[in-house]
C-alpha cells in the first residue's frame, strides 16, 4: 500500500473542503506540485480541484527539481572518484529519498494487483495490502536495475551525457502523472490521491504540457549534437507513450487510477526514459 507523504495525508483528510477563491492560481499549483510529490519542505495551502489542476499541470517541474539534485548527487560522486555504476546507483536513489520512496511503492502495489489476476475490486484491496508480493518484488528489482544499468552506461560515456538523462528522466516520469490526470480519467476509489486529482487537467493543457517538455528536451539535447536532440526528444515521447499504454491497461483492470497507479506510471516513464538514450 503506497502510504501517502505528509502533505498529501493532511490534503487527503480535507479534501472534501472547498477552499476559499483567492490567492495565486500559479502559487497554489506549484505547492500543490511540491508538497505532494515531494518531501521538500513546502506547505499545501488549497487542496481543491483548482489548484490540483495547477499542481499536475506543474508535475514536471516538480520533477525537473528532484532530476538536477539526482545529477548533482552522481556528479559529486564522479568528482571524489567513483566509478559509473556507483555514481548510477546514487542517482537513481535520489528521487526514492525526495518521494520517500512512494512512486516505487506504488509501482509494487500496481504489478501485484496486475499480477494477481483478480477481479478489480480484489486486485484493489490486494494493492492495499502493506506487504509487497512477489509481482511487485519482481518489478522492483528489474526497473531499479534498468534504471542503475542504463544510467552506468550513459555516465560511462560522459558525465554530461549521464546528468543530462537523469533530469529528463525525473521530468517525463512527472509528466506521466500530468498525462494521467487528464479529464476522462477516473479514479478508481472515491477517496485517496487518486480520486483527488483524477481528470483535473485538460487534455489540451496535458498535450501542450508533453509537447513544451519534448520540445524543451530536444533544444537542450542538442547539445550533444543533432542525434543527442533527437534521442532527449524521443524519449520524452517514448515514456509518455508506455505510461499511457500502462494507464489504459489500469483503468481496463482496476476501472481507474489510484495513487499507487500513478506511482506506477511514474516510474514506468522514468526507465523508459532512461533506457531510450542509452540505445544506439
Amino acid at each position: 500500500m503506497c502510504t501517502l507523504s505528509p502533505g498529501v495525508a493532511a490534503a487527503s483528510a480535507t479534501a472534501g473542503y472547498a477552499a476559499p477563491v483567492f490567492g495565486n492560481p500559479a502559487f497554489d499549483g506549484l505547492r500543490f506540485a511540491f508538497g505532494t510529490l515531494t518531501v521538500l519542505p513546502v506547505r499545501v495551502t488549497r487542496w481543491d480541484r483548482r489548484a490540483a489542476r495547477g499542481g499536475m499541470l506543474c508535475a514536471p517541474l516538480a520533477g525537473l527539481v528532484v532530476g538536477v539534485a539526482a545529477a548533482a548527487v552522481g556528479l559529486v560522486l564522479l568528482f571524489l572518484g567513483a566509478g559509473p555504476a556507483l555514481a548510477a546507483v546514487a542517482t537513481v536513489a535520489v528521487p526514492a529519498v525526495l518521494t520517500r520512496g512512494l512512486h516505487l511503492d506504488g509501482l509494487a502495489d500496481t504489478a501485484d494487483g496486475l499480477g494477481s489476476g483478480k477481479p478489480a475490486e480484489d486486485a484493489l484491496r490486494i494493492m492495499k495490502q502493506s506487504d509487497i508480493g512477489p509481482f511487485g518484488v519482481i518489478t522492483l528489482v528489474l526497473v531499479l536495475l534498468a534504471q542503475t544499468a542504463a544510467l552506468a552506461q550513459m555516465y560511462d560515456d560522459s558525465w554530461a551525457r549521464g546528468a543530462f538523462a537523469a533530469v529528463v528522466s525525473a521530468a517525463a516520469a512527472r509528466l506521466a502523472l500530468t498525462l494521467a490526470a487528464r479529464s476522462g480519467v477516473p479514479a478508481a476509489r472515491p477517496e485517496g490521491l487518486g480520486a483527488a486529482v483524477a481528470g483535473v487537467v485538460p487534455p489540451g493543457g496535458a498535450l501542450a504540457m508533453a509537447a513544451a517538455l519534448a520540445v524543451a528536451a530536444g533544444a537542450a539535447g542538442a547539445a550533444f549534437g543533432p542525434y543527442g536532440a533527437a534521442r532527449a526528444a524521443l524519449a520524452v515521447a517514448a515514456a509518455a507513450a508506455v505510461s499511457e499504454l500502462l494507464l489504459r491497461h489500469c483503468v481496463r483492470r482496476f476501472g481507474g487510477v489510484t495513487g499507487d497507479v500513478f506511482g506506477g506510471l511514474a516510474e514506468t516513464a522514468a526507465t523508459v526514459a532512461l533506457v531510450v538514450p542509452a540505445l544506439g
